[in-house]
């Protein structure tokens, strides 16, 4: 699964759930089966997108503890092409259980294999912490992409996450790699948000996106309504600039624009392959 990407910043309050939710909506909206895992144990990804956490079947807790029962807690078609590997409250516990566990760092991993072909593209939610669960995330995945707030403190973290990538990239996953910074939450009257732009750009050159994510209401107000702001307010700022970003991501992973979807069998299994 060469297009596993953690959206990943130990500091909370970025913008990182917000944007893997508006971009696995985005990726599914174009024609990419997509599989978000949400691996906060806040669980914010899944109630965005609507989903009853009481009438879950089983979580990413589970497949994290049992990889092959991954496939049974996926919840399907969140909506049309969009997987969702839900969350609960109880994955906190995960990292405890996890300590003493057989290849600790490997579980997800190990859960996303059971996946095999399905999707196309896998976001990760990580939690706000440069734990065990982001480790697990570091290395089941292929790409980090890092969503950063235009604020000083965010930016001051930065340093700390990529040397875990660094670390996890040397030891346990040599093919990961930062596919890109995301600037979140601007605010272009204020002067510190258009130096952290020029600072961020200055330390990463192309790997920082050309779009910027403004700070909007609407982008806030959407999940408490369980929708993504292309359902909420598609004519909006915030919309605009996540579909910009949205294709930005599929040119770095050398994607078309717009493929044909996935067609996927009662079974789960994929009948066709694209993308």
């Amino acid at each position: 699964m060469e297009r596993v990407i953690a959206v990943a910043n130990q500091k909370g309050g970025v913008g990182k759930t917000t944007t893997a939710v508006q971009l696995a909506a985005f990726l599914a909206q174009h024609g990419y089966a997509t599989l978000l895992v949400d691996l906060d144990p806040q669980a914010n990804a899944t109630s965005s997108l609507g989903v009853e956490r009481h009438a879950l079947a089983g979580t990413v807790y589970d497949a994290l503890l049992a990889p092959e029962r991954t496939s049974a807690v996926v919840v399907p078609s969140v909506r049309p092409g969009l997987d969702l590997l839900p969350s609960t409250g109880i994955l906190a516990g995960a990292e405890v259980e996890l300590v003493t566990a057989n290849q600790r760092e490997f579980r997800l991993r190990m859960a996303l294999g059971q996946l095999a072909e399905r999707y196309a593209v896998v976001l990760i939610d990580c939690p706000p912490s440069l734990g065990l669960l982001t480790v697990n995330a570091l290395v089941a995945a292929r790409f980090v992409l890092v969503p950063i707030q235009c604020e000083y403190l965010p930016l001051e973290g930065l340093a700390q996450l990529v040397t875990t990538v660094d670390l996890v990239k040397r030891r346990l996953n040599p093919p990961l790699d930062v596919i890109g910074v995301v600037l979140t939450m601007f605010d272009a009257r204020t002067r510190l948000a258009l130096q952290v732009v020029q600072e961020v750009r200055r330390v990463f050159g192309a790997r920082a996106f050309r779009t910027v994510i403004p700070r909007a209401v609407r982008l806030a107000e959407a999940p408490s309504h369980g929708q993504t702001i292309f359902e909420y307010d598609p004519s909006s700022r915030a919309a605009t600039a996540y579909a910009e970003l949205g294709r930005e991501l599929l040119d770095r992973l050398g994607l078309p624009a717009t493929c044909e979807p996935l067609a996927v069998a009662h079974d789960g299994s994929p009948s066709e392959s694209r993308g």
